[in-house]
């Protein structure tokens, strides 16, 4: 039994390539590329904050300055902000430096999700946390980190967050075998990493956050790398899974992939139809230049 039920810390990976994107992601991280007027990592941090948890870990590339500056203060911009009496951005601007504790970790190499996990091991210590993936951004009240953490402090297990995908995409997801708890929570038996649509035991489908524990970190070093020299955090996660119990907290909202470009459309429309500044002007656009069938 763990000693503590809670999570205070988010591990957000953010060393990958963004090979999705390209060419807009050669010499830009792709975590700030904006959705509206916010980059795509401050929505994870954000939902994150909304779900009580105030400690971020940022797992970035060693030459990435930008992500880490996003959050730290700008006295030049500030400044600039102020001597304008343009008080509404200037407060938005501080806003972001106080808004979450940030600690920033290098991947040397983008070696997996697994890897990521790793490199932030010495900045947890021996207490649960969350990863959460910023290409995933879910719009969701509660938030999907909150739904998770009121599964972990209820089980005081691993929880994984799922969502019901179309029966021929599970083959782009690892997708559970599970037994219903209650609605939305299921106790999972397996994992199988993208399986053919024939071979799927459920449409259930891993989305972009986790609840971990310490224990996870054993179970990365003994899974090690696999043939493409990648730690996948799906594998450790299936050894501990025959260990302990997990579960499955499924979404209540709605997500998208921002990490690919249909998927960042979508997002950047569905955020800007949200905002009483933009919706009008917005829905007008779209209905005299958008065809209808």
């Amino acid at each position: 039994m763990l000693a503590i039920r809670t999570v205070r810390t988010v591990v957000i990976p953010a060393a990958g390539l963004g090979t999705r994107l390209l060419p807009a992601t050669k010499a830009f991280p792709k975590e700030l590329l904006p959705l509206v007027d916010r980059p795509i990592i401050q929505y994870g941090v954000e939902e994150a904050v909304r779900s009580g948890v105030r400690r971020v870990v940022l797992v970035t590339s060693p030459g990435n300055k930008m992500t880490a500056e996003h959050f730290a203060p700008n006295p030049t911009l500030e400044d600039q902000l102020a001597a304008r009496g343009q008080t509404e951005l200037l407060a938005s601007v501080r806003a972001l430096t106080a808004i979450a504790e940030i600690t920033t970790v290098h991947q040397e190499h983008p070696l997996g999700l697994g890897h990521a996990v790793l490199c932030a091991k010495a900045s947890l210590g021996d207490t649960p946390f969350a990863v959460l993936l910023p290409d995933d951004i879910i719009d969701a009240d509660p938030p999907a980190l909150r739904q998770m953490i009121d599964v972990f402090v209820e089980l005081g297990s691993p929880v994984v967050l799922v969502e019901r995908v179309p029966h021929d995409a599970v083959n782009r997801y690892g997708i559970i075998d599970a037994d219903p708890v209650r609605n939305g929570v299921f106790r999972i038996r397996n994992l199988v990493e993208k399986p053919q649509p024939d071979d799927a035991p459920s449409d259930l489908a891993i989305v972009g956050r986790y609840i971990l524990t310490p224990d996870l970190f054993g179970a990365l070093e003994e899974t090690g790398a696999g043939a493409d020299g990648e730690f996948q955090l799906t594998d450790a996660l299936h050894r501990l899974q025959r260990e302990r119990p997990m579960y499955a907290c499924e979404l209540a909202g709605t997500r998208h992939d921002a990490g690919t470009k249909l998927g960042f459309l979508q997002a950047a429309i569905h955020f800007a139809l949200k905002r009483p500044d933009l919706e009008t002007q917005l829905r007008a656009y779209i209905d005299a230049h958008v065809t209808k069938p």
